[in-house]
């Protein structure tokens, strides 16, 4: 399998940044601006600066924009939202309904190693001639 997909590796990879931007966005423009059938969540600060970080992490990522940089924020973002709301229910995702942060946690890691890939912004970028 891997030498037949392999050669489309760049895209998966591409597809998968852009997939789960998109959907992190999506956390986040519930919490800022209350559709997606979400609920405002400005009056807890807390609540309020993970939508921001979900909504412009979850753009940034989506359009490969210092996505390692996004990610990685992104990545601990989820990693204190589990610890803070899920782990105290149980220990294991399964059991305290936490497995969409450990989810999330986890693909962010690795766009926070993989960067932006080749079909982003910042590839785009790249290849721009500077005057």
């Amino acid at each position: 399998m891997a030498r037949w997909a392999g050669k489309y590796s760049e895209w998966s990879y591409a597809l998968f940044r852009i997939v789960f931007g998109l959907l992190f966005a999506c956390h986040g423009a519930q919490k800022l601006f209350g559709v997606l059938g979400g609920k405002v969540s400005l009056s807890d600060p807390l609540m309020a600066t993970a939508g921001i970080i979900e909504f412009v992490g979850g753009i940034l990522i989506l359009v490969g924009l210092m996505a390692g940089y996004a990610a990685f924020i992104a990545s601990g973002l989820m990693a204190a939202a589990y610890f803070m709301a899920h782990a105290p229910e149980g220990f294991w995702p399964i059991t305290n309904n936490g497995e969409l942060a450990v989810l999330y946690c986890f693909a962010f890691f690795y766009i926070a190693f993989q960067g932006s890939g080749r079909l982003s912004l910042d590839a785009f970028r790249k290849k721009t001639p500077k005057p």
